[in-house]
């Protein structure tokens, strides 16, 4: 099975993609009214909160990937994209975060640091590939792969450690 393949059989539910990425800000609505209003009741809940985070993070920044990919790389339409698979996922993790930052900071959501290193992380990468695709550096230049692939990684590290200090 093949990612296109995922995409058709959910696109062909549209219903249930609705359904499963509606629970998400939903049960983020419903962990907000059940947590109370005191610090130390709020504190009990921050590792549902977490699960939340993860549950609408994931697909969302999958999507988001994937949209950055499908727009630079492969130059998709905006006409031709996919409401259910590429987009509710991206208004779905925004939903659900502005619900649970009203009621707790992320600071102290555990593993929210994380994800927000991933997304830097994935920011970098695919930037990188993308001046590499529009320059052609590869196949210009004599320089073996295996220093290319040493100057990928310590580009790497250099763009999570400038983001590290701006942030």
């Amino acid at each position: 099975m093949t990612l296109r393949a995922i995409f058709e059989s959910i696109s062909g539910h549209p219903a249930i993609l609705f359904l499963l990425l509606m629970a998400v800000p939903t049960g983020a609505f419903l962990v907000n009214l059940w947590s109370g209003n005191t610090a130390e009741e709020i504190w009990k809940w921050r590792y549902v909160y977490a699960v939340l985070v993860y549950l609408a993070c994931i697909p969302g920044i999958f999507a988001v990937t994937l949209n950055v990919y499908l727009f630079l790389f492969e130059r998709q339409s905006i006409w031709d994209i996919n409401l259910g698979a590429q987009v509710l996922p991206i208004l779905t993790m925004a939903g659900t975060l502005m619900l649970i930052r009203q009621k707790i900071p992320f600071t102290y959501i555990p593993g929210f640091g994380k994800l927000s290193g991933f997304l830097t992380l994935m920011t970098a990468i695919m930037g990188i590939l993308w001046i590499v695709d529009r320059t052609h550096l590869y196949a210009v230049s004599y320089v073996p792969f295996t220093y290319v692939v040493i100057g990928f990684i310590a580009l790497l590290l250099i763009i999570r450690f400038a983001w590290s200090r701006i942030f």
